[in-house]
């Protein structure tokens, strides 16, 4: 096991886990909390449903997110790069020749 590891224990739906991550025990937490209060979510939407049904449904909609994130950063990346070339563009005609 590496021990650059740190070893932080989380709730996520009302079990106990142990996660051994190369990131601080903070954002392990953070991470942990996001699914917990997801699937907290998804229960209340939905109703009672099983644990990994529950715990499905939170992935999908983390992924969904993540995705459209993605997206949406592609999105405004292509906007200033074209920004970023009529600038450039702008600057090099008006320079003298």
């Amino acid at each position: 096991m590496d021990s650059d590891k740190a070893a932080v224990t989380v709730r996520i739906a009302g079990d106990d886990y142990t996660i051994r991550a190369n990131t601080e025990p903070a954002y392990t937490r953070k991470c942990a909390k996001l699914v917990d209060d997801r699937i907290h979510e998804v229960r209340l939407q939905a109703g009672l449903i099983e644990a990994q049904k529950a715990a499905i449904l939170a992935a999908l909609s983390i992924a969904d997110d993540s995705l459209q994130a993605e997206a949406k950063l592609e999105e405004v990346q292509e906007s200033l790069s074209q920004q970023a070339k009529k600038l450039a563009q702008r600057i090099q005609d008006a320079l003298p020749t």
